[in-house]
């Protein structure tokens, strides 16, 4: 099999395209139908709106410190930890006066499609 080399789907990093989030910029690494790769970089007082998601999620965070919540039950999470977000229910990530830079996979189903 030739070894092919592709471009990754969002190579550089934007302002994360959801309302309600403040602050945070996503580069989407890898992407296939059953798996999305992103890193978000959040800046101080940076936020993601607390929602739900159809699918699980897994976040490690690589660098700095922020807080997280699943079902209203909230965290700190710092650099080399990692949270679990199952699907449906309510979740949120958010910093303090501090920088955090988190790696998030979201494992889709195919209903999510």
């Amino acid at each position: 099999m030739p070894l092919e080399v592709r471009s990754v789907p969002r190579p550089g990093c934007a302002p994360l395209p959801r309302e309600g989030c403040r602050g945070v910029d996503v580069k989407v690494l890898f992407e296939v139908d059953h798996l999305v790769v992103a890193m978000l970089r959040f800046r101080p007082g940076g936020t993601i709106d607390e929602h739900p998601s159809h699918f699980d999620g897994d976040v490690i965070c690589l660098e700095g410190r922020g807080m997280t919540s699943v079902g209203g039950e909230q965290a700190p999470i710092q650099a080399g930890q990692r949270v679990h977000w199952p699907a449906e229910v309510p979740h949120r990530l958010w910093t303090g006066d501090t920088e955090m830079v988190t790696l998030m996979i979201e494992h889709r189903r195919a209903a999510d499609r």
